[in-house]
């Protein structure tokens, strides 16, 4: 089978290796949509890692099913590439995604493939079977935006809250529509790129301002005078991190949804942020199984249009170009892998 293997972002192989086959409790799925997601790009990230094959976000159909396995060949699924243990100290405090388990595991190989082998523990834990709405393509949100629900309620995003995203790629584009499907108030965008700009507009972002504006400023003029109840951090620049603290309003959170690179240190003024202001600070990483099913419910009841984020979809001998759109963060939102072209 066709796998696309990574070296590096401007160094992604079409490649020839063999189809896997199933074992007792493993599932073999044709992968017929993979997303690229802004993970994926993140190339300081793989040191020492590569040569792999990518994709997390997939979506296709079983093709051969194990024995004892209780799904059939022909159903169209999702799965979730890591799944945890549920039995563990941090499983059972409901922190699920720092599980060991869980960063264990994965799908063999990744996405960017024509199939890929679902082991017995994600056959068990990560398996999510489409409802007839749900296409291939807006299944592979499903992960993403499991995600972006974990964030949200890691901020406890309430109905009526101020919400700011820094970042209108698409994580940030999923925070503004979820936000907005959630009944914040007013939900607001940051990014340098106009055409992504004009884009958050059209996912719901009352407001939308360059990032080198100023930001603070133009979010409390768009919500009373007051600071952002969330501020919801898409980017790990130190710039972006300062911004969101000088953005949030007293009793507020920001949520830090992205990782800085290399493990960028950043200055904590703690008296503005803690001291009599009572700000939080808060994160969160990956999703569990309950919120994959969350996230599809709201895909499959249209209360996040996933759809529109669409805006290149590739086949597989492609790949390398889709690696290059979203490491660029330019005109994309959303670039889809399709494997079996």
């Amino acid at each position: 089978m066709r796998v696309a293997m990574y070296y590096a972002n401007n160094d992604v192989r079409l490649e020839e290796t063999s189809r896997p086959s199933a074992g007792k409790g493993e599932m073999v799925v044709r992968i017929m949509a993979s997303g690229v997601c802004g993970s994926d790009v993140m190339e300081w990230y793989r040191t020492g890692r590569t040569p792999l094959v990518l994709g997390h976000e997939i979506a296709g159909e079983v093709v051969e099913v194990g024995e004892g396995v209780p799904y059939r060949v022909g159903q169209r699924i999702s799965a979730s590439h890591h799944v945890p243990c549920d039995t563990c100290h941090y499983c059972i405090r409901g922190h699920h995604t720092v599980c060991d388990t869980l960063r264990k595991t994965n799908f063999h190989p990744g996405g960017f493939s024509e199939y890929v082998l679902l082991p017995e523990i994600n056959v068990e834990r990560g398996v999510y079977v489409l409802p007839d709405e749900v296409s291939f393509e807006e299944a592979t949100f499903i992960e993403p935006l499991a995600c972006v629900l974990r964030g949200q309620r890691a901020a406890g995003l309430r109905e009526g809250d101020s919400v700011l995203v820094i970042g209108s790629g698409i994580s940030g584009a999923l925070h503004i529509a979820l936000a907005r499907a959630l009944g914040a108030s007013v939900v607001a965008a940051t990014d340098l790129n106009e055409w992504r700009l004009k884009a958050a507009k059209r996912f719901g972002a009352s407001g939308a301002f360059r990032a080198d504006s100023d930001v603070p400023g133009e979010f409390k003029k768009l919500n009373s005078g007051r600071g952002a109840d969330v501020v919801i951090l898409t980017s790990g620049a130190e710039a972006a991190i300062d911004q969101a603290f000088e953005a949030v309003d007293r009793g507020g959170t920001v949520l830090f949804f992205a990782p800085t690179r290399d493990d960028t240190p950043v200055p904590l003024p703690v008296n503005k942020l803690f001291w009599r202001n009572e700000i939080t600070l808060t994160s969160s990483y990956a999703a569990n199984p309950a919120e994959h099913l969350e996230a599809m419910e709201l895909i499959r009841a249209g209360k996040v249009n996933v759809g529109d984020m669409i805006t290149h979809r590739l086949p597989l001998s492609r790949t390398q170009e889709g690696f290059r759109l979203v490491a660029e963060a330019g005109e994309s939102i959303k670039v889809i892998i399709e494997p079996q072209k």
